[in-house]
């Protein structure tokens, strides 16, 4: 198991950065996100690496962030979602997105990646729901810019009471955490939202 790789950026692709350690070049695939924060080639570099192994080869994935990581392997955790589709998904979502957007029950979400259906977003949101704690999705400072980098959806009425709640001038990390605090199994969207607005007021 290659934990992570440190050593100096030696070249970069559209998909993948070379990292030199001790003059051994490892070639480690990496998404658009890690990709925008590289640092220019010959400085120093530390990677958090997953190790796929297969017949034909063996591949490194690598983050910038343990928070990446971790969440990539819980996606890899689901049956039918291999590192590419995990890596895509990191590539257009934070980790902190991806917990909201699971915690929330927001399939809308989840199924606008490429390759991942309603059926396939679905069975990601059963899976991994009760391996995300609630305080885990909503202890990072997420601030607007999180908030939108993935649109609110409402396809259920946790997903309409922070559509909602977002609408009447909350962030979108305020929104999940009220509704989720409140929620109960049966529910509809209007008691989510006065209990959310109460749970504001106090």
């Amino acid at each position: 198991m290659i934990s992570f790789v440190k050593g100096k950026l030696d070249s970069v692709t559209l998909s993948s950065a070379i990292v030199d350690v001790g003059g051994i070049g490892y070639e480690i695939n990496v998404g658009i996100n890690t990709l925008s924060k590289l640092p220019s080639v010959e400085a120093e570099i530390k990677l958090h690496t997953y190790l796929q192994v297969k017949e034909d080869g063996m591949s490194l994935f690598g983050f910038l962030s343990k928070d990446e990581l971790n969440m990539f392997n819980m996606l890899i955790s689901v049956s039918g979602i291999g590192p590419k589709s995990a890596m895509n998904m990191l590539s257009q979502a934070t980790p902190q997105d991806l917990m909201l957007a699971i915690i929330s029950d927001d399939i809308a979400m989840m199924s606008k990646f490429q390759g991942i259906g309603k059926k396939t977003a679905g069975r990601l949101i059963l899976e991994l729901k009760d391996k995300i704690k609630t305080q885990d999705a909503t202890s990072f400072d997420l601030g607007e810019s999180a908030g939108s980098s993935m649109p609110v959806t409402a396809d259920n009425p946790k997903g309409e009471a922070v559509a909602a709640l977002c609408a009447l001038g909350y962030s979108r990390s305020e929104a999940v955490k009220a509704t989720v605090s409140v929620y109960e199994e049966g529910m509809d969207t209007q008691q989510i939202i006065k209990l959310s607005l109460k749970a504001f007021n106090k």
